[in-house]
């Protein structure tokens, strides 16, 4: 298999034409007629991460997060005060021969993504969000049934399904049955997470005043940190470039936990 043969495969499963406009999904970096024996798959496609890659013997990194969305002015080997982390990995992927593939939005948007978050909380998926009137339908998303809880048992449940120290807006709902969760960014999904008769809405990060104003309307809202929301995802990329082929020996999650803690939390990142 050719790093151009793995990019078909892993846009077959996650198709482009479901990523927002403004995604940079795909191969960023590296040579699509190269051979591929080992393969990375991660969160982020950060500095590290690449080093990290080349550590393992890796000829393609797959990550959920683009290793930039708009590319930097330059190129340079270390990140630091005038050179962006993106730059600095791109320039590592080049100089250790390891491609680098985002599948982003497309990600997002797809069953696989929204079976990973029921899984992780236990309940059963309903649809999307984005398209909660068509379950089979790809979306942001998703719509989840849940056992009747209180929301600190909410919190308590997601705080152990994702490894993370929730922050709780509340609403005015005393009991959660239907929630819905959004891994990364809410934006303006908790329209929808209220059209849908979700009493809580489970996301890694959302605007103060969005917030604000979804428990002024009765929705609980519980921030996850946009990176602990979507740790799973590294999951499901292992999954498809399972599917495309890669032996099993040769797919390997590189070790990622949340980036930042809570003070008091302790050093214990």
């Amino acid at each position: 298999m050719h790093v151009g043969d793995l990019e078909r495969a892993l846009l077959a499963a996650f198709p482009a034409s479901d990523a927002e406009p403004w995604d940079h999904i795909g191969l960023s970096v590296g040579d699509r007629a190269r051979t591929v024996h080992r393969v990375a798959c991660a969160l982020d496609a950060t500095y590290q991460n690449v080093l990290s890659a080349a550590e393992v013997g890796a000829e393609v990194l797959v990550a959920h997060h683009p290793v930039y969305i708009s590319a930097p002015v330059s190129f340079n080997p270390t990140p630091g005060v005038i050179t962006p982390q993106a730059s600095a990995a791109v320039w590592a992927a080049i100089e250790r021969g390891v491609a680098i593939i985002s599948l982003h939005t497309n990600l997002d948007r797809s069953r696989a993504a929204r079976a990973t978050l029921g899984a992780r909380l236990g309940g059963k998926v309903i649809a999307s969000l984005e398209r909660p009137a068509d379950p089979e339908a790809t979306g942001l998303g998703a719509l989840i049934d849940i056992e009747p809880c209180d929301l600190e048992e909410l919190a308590s449940r997601t705080a152990a399904a994702f490894d993370t120290i929730p922050r709780l807006w509340d609403g005015s709902a005393p009991e959660h049955r239907r929630i819905a969760v959004m891994g990364g960014s809410l934006g303006d999904y908790g329209e929808l997470a209220l059209e849908a008769g979700a009493s809580a809405i489970i996301c890694g990060e959302a605007g103060y005043h969005v917030c604000q104003d979804l428990a002024a309307r009765g929705m609980s809202v519980v921030l996850l940190g946009h990176d602990a929301s979507e740790l799973p995802f590294a999951d499901v990329l292992m999954n498809a470039v399972l599917e495309a082929g890669i032996d099993p020996h040769d797919v390997i999650k590189l070790p990622e936990r949340r980036q930042w803690r809570s003070w008091g939390e302790g050093e214990n990142l």
